[in-house]
């Protein structure tokens, strides 16, 4: 069901975005050769819990920890583990927070490194990806706008869009509607309106074949051909002045 958020609401979704961005950033410093998932989700839950929030994908339908590590191969939902990250690796971090009692969500995929031209540039594709993704969001324009555009960009890289997965609205849960596709589904969707707030997520696979599997833990989303993903997003309020990017 939809529903709109209402000026307050979004006051506090900024204030709370602000912080899980910075949170982010902070874990994102962490990310390095030798250091863990498990470390990075044990720093992210302490400074969660120190802004005076609750990490909220711990315990989300039985998800074990408070961040996301998703590497290489791994599109999203990644278990933490105590493999230590290697030079090379693309490692994707995603973090949701719940903030006085509403919830953001934000990740990115970070490089350790050198990688090569071509991971850089899947990264550098997602990422715009997203800020393409943003720029569609005006009240009276359609959610299907969203994947048109990053159907468009992505189309000439010959990434696979990941079309099993979705963004989402978010704000009063962890997950709300609308579903908010990385592709164009064929026809206009949900009509953009003031107070909508979603988070949006591109995720792409370099190999160009847009199909998933999941791994035996039951929780890694790894691209079925086994290439290398990049993950990226951000919660965003609809407000007839325009977009704001909560989580910047």
């Amino acid at each position: 069901m939809l529903d709109k958020k209402t000026s307050e609401e979004i006051k506090t979704l900024r204030e709370g975005g602000k912080i899980l961005g910075k949170i982010l950033r902070q874990i994102a410093e962490d990310v390095k050769v030798g250091n863990t998932g498990k470390q990075l989700t044990a720093k992210a839950e302490e400074l969660i819990k120190k802004a005076g929030g609750t990490p909220s994908f711990k315990n989300y339908h039985g998800f074990p920890d408070a961040l996301c590590v998703s590497i290489n191969d791994a599109v999203v939902h990644g278990i933490p583990t105590d493999k230590p990250f290697k030079e090379g690796d693309l490692v994707g971090i995603d973090l949701g927070m719940k903030y006085k009692g509403l919830y953001t969500d934000t990740a990115m995929t970070v490089p350790i490194g050198e990688i090569s031209a071509e991971a850089k540039e899947l990264l550098d594709v997602t990422k715009k990806s997203l800020n393409i993704a943003i720029k569609q969001l005006k009240v009276g324009g359609y959610i299907s706008d969203i994947g048109k555009a990053i159907e468009e960009l992505v189309k000439p890289y010959k990434y696979g869009i990941v079309r099993d997965l979705a963004g989402h609205g978010v704000g009063r849960q962890v997950h709300e509607d609308p579903s908010v596709p990385n592709y164009y589904p064929g026809k206009k969707s949900v009509k953009i309106y003031d107070g909508m707030v979603i988070a949006i997520e591109p995720m792409l696979i370099m190999g160009g074949d847009w199909r998933i599997k999941i791994k035996d833990n039951k929780w890694d989303v790894l691209s079925k051909d086994g290439s290398l993903t990049a993950h990226f997003e951000h919660s965003i309020a609809i407000t007839k002045d325009g977009p704001i990017i909560l989580t910047e």
